[in-house]
C-alpha cells in the first residue's frame, strides 16, 4: 500500500507545495517538463525493475505532484504522460487486486471524509512494500508483488526463505492476504530517526535472486487487509490473530472521531515501533465484497502521511551575502515549503566552497530538512534546471577582513555588516540602533565612512528622515554613551583580529607599533595572528578611524606625547 504505485492518483495534500505556475515559455516549458519526467523514468526505473531506491519516497510523491502541476500549467505542451509504471508491469495477476490509497491534506479533510460513516479503524501506515499472500489449503503457494495492483513480480521463492512469512497456516481452502513486507527496526521512533531508507531495502532485497539468512530474517510482515475473510473488522482481527498475525491485532484500533486518529497518528509518530511508517491508514470495518475491488483508492480508506521530513523546494533565486570579515555565504531564495508547520522561504548554504560544488541555480529543485527540528538545512539538489542562469557571483579575492570600509560600488553590504557588528552587543551595544538606522543615515548620505555617525547630534538627526524628535534624542544618546566605552571595547567593535588573554594595554600607540615578532611574543598569539594585528593596524583606514575617535575624544586614542 506504501509503494509509490499511489502516485498514480494525483496527492491533493502535496498540490499546495507545488507553487504558482512558472513565466515560462512553451519551449522552455517543453525543455523543462522533459528533464523533470527523465529523471522521474530513471527513479521509477531503478525502483520499480533493479530493487533500489535513488530518491527519499516523500521526496519522489513531491517531484511527481510538481510534473503533474506544471502539465496542467503547460496544457499545450506535447510532452507525453510519463508512466511510473512502466518497468513494474509484472505477469502474475493478483486474485483480488491491491487498491492503494488517497491521502488526506489535513485533519480538517479527515472530518470531512469521515463525516457519517461508522466502524472506523486506524493503522500505522508501515513504510514498506506491498505484497499478496495466497494459501491454498494452509500452504503458501504464491507471493506476489504490488506491480501495478493488478499483476505483479512472482516473489514466491524470497518468500519461502522469510521466517515472517508463514509456510503453512491452520486453514483450508483459500486464503489471501494482503500486506507490508518491512525491514525490521526495533525501537524505531518515526519523528526523530525517519524512514532510513527501510522501504528501499526491502525491495532492493526482493528484486534479487536469492536472499541470504540474515537478510531474510531482517524482513517482517505486517498483514493489512484479507479480503476474503469475516464482513466485521473485529472478526477479521480475531481471525487473524489466530492465524498468527497479531501484529495486525496490536495496530489497529477503533476510532470514532477525528480528534482519535489525530492522536494516535501523533502517538504512532513519536512512539518506538517495530518499523519505520509514513503516516496513518483510516479504514471502514465493512467493504464491498472483494469482486468488486479495483487497482485504485476506494472509497472506504483513506491515508494521513506524518509530517513531511523533508521537502522538495524549487530554488527562485540564488544570492550572495558578504560579512563583516569578508566571508561570501550563499542564500538560497525558494518557493515557500512547508516542513513540520514551519513556512520556509530561503536555506543558506554556509560557504561559497559548497555553493561552487554544488553549482545550484535558479529552477534546480533541492531537498530541505530541519536541523535540531527549526534550522532550515540543505540535504541535496535533486533536480536540474534545464536552462542554467548565469549568476553575478562575488570575487572571493575583493573581500576579506580589511576591505570595505567605505560603502563604494560592490561593498555596501560589507561596510553596513561593519556597523551591524559595531552596534551590537558584541561590539559596543547601542541599544535600540540596527539595520533600521543605518540605512536612513545612509540614505540620507550620512555615512561615508564607518565612524561618521559620531558626528551627529539631536538636530543633525532629527533633519533626516525617518527620525522623529523622540528617536532622534534617544539616538543621539546612545551616539555620545559610545564615546564612553573603553579602549577595549572599541577596539573589538573596530574589528580587531581575536588575540584570546594576551595583554594588548590601554593605548592605540602601544599597539601599533609592535612588530610580528614583538605579537608572537604575547600568550597565545601565533604567526598567522601575529601577521593580521599587524596589517590591522597598520592599514590606511584603520588609521583613519583612529582619528576620528582621537578627535572625538574616545579614550586610549590620542597620540602619546
Amino acid at each position: 500500500m506504501t509503494q509509490r504505485i499511489a502516485l498514480l492518483f494525483l496527492l491533493p495534500c502535496l498540490t499546495a507545495l507545488a507553487g504558482e505556475c512558472p513565466d515560462w515559455t512553451i519551449a522552455r516549458a517543453d525543455s523543462e517538463l522533459a528533464a523533470l519526467s527523465r529523471q522521474l523514468t530513471e527513479w521509477d526505473d531503478a525502483y520499480h525493475r533493479q530493487g533500489r531506491s535513488l530518491i527519499d519516497d516523500e521526496l519522489y510523491d513531491q517531484a511527481r505532484v510538481r510534473l503533474e502541476q506544471l502539465r496542467s500549467c503547460f496544457s499545450t505542451s506535447t510532452l507525453a504522460a510519463n508512466d511510473p509504471l512502466a518497468t513494474n508491469k509484472g505477469q502474475i495477476p493478483h486474485p483480488i487486486p491491491q487498491t492503494g490509497l488517497d491521502k488526506l491534506k489535513d485533519l480538517a479533510d479527515l472530518r470531512r471524509w469521515m463525516g457519517e460513516r461508522k466502524d472506523l479503524w486506524v493503522q500505522p501506515k508501515v513504510d514498506g512494500v506491498a505484497v499478496t499472500l495466497v494459501y491454498r489449503q494452509g500452504r503458501l503457494t504464491q507471493a506476489i508483488s504490488r506491480g501495478d495492483g493488478s499483476r505483479g513480480q512472482d516473489w514466491t521463492a524470497q518468500a519461502r526463505r522469510i521466517p515472517a512469512i508463514a509456510q503453512q497456516l491452520p486453514s483450508s481452502g483459500e486464503l489471501i492476504l494482503q500486506g507490508e513486507l518491512y525491514w525490521r527496526l526495533p525501537g524505531h521512533i518515526q519523528a526523530s530517526a525517519g524512514s532510513q531508507d527501510a522501504r528501499g531495502r526491502v525491495a532492493g532485497l526482493m528484486a534479487r535472486h536469492s536472499l541470504s539468512e540474515m537478510d531474510a530474517a531482517g524482513i517482517g510482515l505486517f498483514v493489512w487487509d484479507w479480503p476474503t475473510g469475516p464482513l466485521n473488522m473485529s472478526d477479521r482481527l480475531k481471525g487473524l490473530k489466530a492465524l498468527g498475525f497479531s501484529d495486525s491485532v496490536a495496530f489497529s484500533q477503533p476510532v470514532t472521531r477525528a480528534d482519535d486518529v489525530a492522536e494516535w497518528r501523533e502517538h504512532w509518530y513519536r512512539t518506538a515501533l517495530p518499523f519505520a511508517s509514513d503516516g496513518v491508514v483510516i479504514r471502514q470495518g465493512s467493504r464491498p465484497d472483494p469482486s468488486r475491488w479495483r487497482a485504485e483508492p476506494p472509497n472506504w480508506a483513506m491515508a494521513w502521511k506524518y509530517p513531511f521530513a523533508k521537502a522538495l523546494a524549487e530554488v527562485r533565486a540564488v544570492e550572495f551575502k558578504v560579512g563583516r570579515t569578508g566571508r561570501i555565504t550563499p542564500l538560497l531564495r525558494l518557493a515557500p515549503v512547508e516542513l513540520d508547520d514551519r513556512r520556509i522561504e530561503r536555506v543558506g548554504l554556509g560557504s561559497l566552497q559548497r555553493w561552487q560544488r554544488l553549482d545550484i541555480r535558479p529552477g534546480d529543485r533541492v531537498a530541505i530538512a530541519l536541523a535540531g527540528l527549526t534550522i532550515p538545512r540543505l540535504e541535496s539538489v535533486v533536480t536540474r534546471a534545464s536552462l542554467r542562469e548565469p549568476l553575478d557571483v562575488p570575487d572571493p579575492q575583493d573581500y576579506h577582513t580589511l576591505s570595505c570600509w567605505r560603502p563604494t560600488p560592490g561593498c555596501e553590504e560589507q561596510f553596513l555588516a561593519r556597523l551591524q557588528w559595531l552596534s551590537s552587543k558584541q561590539g559596543l551595544d547601542l541599544r535600540g540602533v540596527g539595520p533600521g538606522t543605518w540605512a536612513k543615515l545612509r540614505a540620507a548620505g550620512k555615512l561615508e565612512r564607518l565612524l561618521d555617525w559620531l558626528a551627529l547630534d539631536e538636530s543633525a538627526l532629527a533633519g533626516i528622515p525617518g527620525f522623529a524628535e523622540r528617536s532622534a534624542m534617544a539616538t543621539a544618546q546612545r551616539f555620545r554613551d559610545a564615546r564612553q566605552q573603553s579602549f577595549a571595547v572599541w577596539l573589538k567593535a573596530l574589528g580587531l583580529p581575536p588575540t584570546g588573554k594576551a595583554r594588548l594595554g590601554e593605548h592605540w600607540d602601544l599597539l601599533s607599533q609592535r612588530d610580528e615578532r614583538q605579537w608572537r611574543e604575547m600568550a597565545g598569539i601565533g604567526p598567522t595572528r601575529a601577521r593580521q594585528l599587524v596589517s590591522f593596524f597598520r592599514h590606511p583606514e584603520v588609521r583613519s578611524l583612529r582619528l576620528q575617535l582621537e578627535a572625538t575624544g574616545v579614550a586610549g586614542f590620542a597620540a602619546l606625547q
